[in-house]
């Protein structure tokens, strides 16, 4: 992945996405609860990340491992965040 983030907790989005704004509010949440950062990326930005994760955003990562895509399972995240 030619993108570098530092936080632990990626939210891959893109604009015009209608789940990623209920991602986004899931996301939040959790890594507020968790204290831990948060960051977002628009995979249109990256052709690889395009690739990667175009027809699946909005898409959450936890340390590098894909937890959840589409509709985001707020337990599922809790968990992985944990």
């Amino acid at each position: 992945m030619s993108a570098q983030v530092s936080s632990r907790v990626i939210l891959y989005t893109r604009q015009g996405c209608h789940l990623c704004a209920a991602a986004r509010e899931i996301v939040t949440a959790a890594a507020d609860e968790a204290g831990t950062g948060w960051t977002e990326v628009d995979v249109d930005t990256d052709p690889e990340l395009a690739v990667r994760y175009g027809e699946l955003v909005p898409v959450v990562t936890v340390d590098g491992v894909l937890v959840d895509y589409w509709r985001i399972d707020p337990v599922r995240l809790e968990r992985a965040i944990g």
